[in-house]
């Protein structure tokens, strides 16, 4: 389950926030003030930060801020007393995600933690995995499949691969091609290119009545679904 870090001075709030949250499976840090705070924060240390705007050594928004220079990514929700437009965009300006105006329902509080941690993970996924039509390619892992059947790839054929889906719909030549993949002028008296790109074509296609990877005579190859 996640790990969330609660920083809020006010104890009974803390308590509460953080007895319902472990009861929920969830695993709770609480910093006191920004200072006890900042030592705890690194960079993925924590899947969700909640934060609240009034404490008693640096305000919240700012903290936020601060967060954000370092760590970009972590969802924060935002917890103050101020029930004004202003302190929402202000807080919002500074990086949080969310905000969620005292006094909650607990119930209110676990959803919006469940919808900003969904929403993280969607994102990550997003971020180091290519799909197109059927096909998808984990950018961390380095391998590939096609309805869910894992495709061996050889280096090379993966590096091709990546290329045509991070530019799916569009067509690449021969010489844009050897310039990414090879990191070489392309010779127009050789037809490597060609060669890799038909096995990189029986290995993804192979079984599938769908093509994929499509030439365009004079121009190079286009990868498009013919759904």
């Amino acid at each position: 389950m996640a790990n969330i870090c609660l920083v809020e001075d006010e104890q009974k709030v803390a308590a509460f926030i953080s007895k319902g949250l472990e009861e929920h499976g969830y695993k709770i840090q609480i910093a006191k003030d920004g200072i006890a705070a900042k030592l705890l924060l690194q960079p993925g240390s924590y899947d969700l930060l909640i934060l609240d705007v009034m404490l008693p050594d640096i305000n919240g928004i700012e903290l936020c801020r601060q967060i954000r220079v370092i760590d970009p990514k972590t969802p924060i929700l935002m917890l103050t007393a101020l029930d004004q437009i202003q302190n929402k965009v202000s807080g919002l300006k500074a990086g949080a995600d969310d905000y969620l105006v005292k006094p909650f329902h607990f119930s209110e509080l676990l959803a919006r933690i469940e919808a900003l941690l969904r929403r993280q993970k969607a994102t990550a996924t997003e971020e180091h995995t290519l799909i197109f039509d059927d096909l998808q390619l984990d950018t961390w892992s380095n391998t590939a499949e096609r309805a869910g059947n894992q495709i061996a790839l050889t280096a090379k054929e993966y590096s091709l691969l990546e290329l045509f889906m991070r530019h799916p719909n569009k067509v690449l030549s021969r010489e844009y091609i050897a310039e990414q993949v090879w990191n070489i002028d392309f010779d127009t008296g050789t037809n490597f290119i060609d060669v890799y790109v038909n096995y990189l074509r029986n290995k993804i296609e192979k079984g599938f009545k769908n093509k994929l990877i499509h030439t365009v005579i004079g121009m190079g190859y286009i990868l498009k679904s013919e759904k």
